[in-house]
């Protein structure tokens, strides 16, 4: 068997770049479905989250296949995306409205926000209100917590 000798420059450059990787794939996003909705059961989606340099959490959230806020029972104006914090604090952070200029043919929609604090959980309810501070009473999609 024959070993292979390294030259010392070779050698100081592997420990920085076994580093390099380590952080590369240490500062992924957490990536986590939405759960299968019964009230709208063909909606799929999914919520990104990654923590950026300013210790700040961006939040991206892809859905497809959600029903018209207006064909619900009862109906609503929007959808409100709401925050679940570690102290188990809930916050409103944002909508997606049904409407031609959000959702296309196809029911997708987007949002995308940054968020000071650490989310551990990501659900969205049907409202009449946007700017409601307490979610209503039915889940429309929720995720696991992170």
């Amino acid at each position: 068997m024959k070993l292979i000798q390294l030259s010392k420059p070779t050698r100081i450059f592997l420990p920085f770049l076994a580093i390099l990787m380590l952080l590369t794939f240490g500062s992924c996003s957490r990536r986590e479905n939405f759960q299968l909705s019964t009230v709208t059961p063909a909606a799929r989606g999914f919520v990104k989250i990654k923590k950026d340099r300013n210790n700040d959490y961006n939040i991206k959230i892809k859905i497809s296949d959600l029903a018209e806020v207006v064909r619900l029972q009862p109906p609503a104006n929007t959808y409100v995306i709401w925050l679940v914090a570690s102290d188990s604090s809930v916050k409103n952070i944002g909508q997606i409205k049904s409407s031609r200029g959000t959702f296309s043919k196809n029911l997708k929609g987007y949002f995308e926000t940054v968020s000071s604090v650490n989310p551990k959980k990501i659900f969205i309810t049907a409202e009449t209100d946007g700017t409601v501070q307490y979610p209503g009473i039915e889940t429309i999609l929720t995720t696991n917590n992170f």
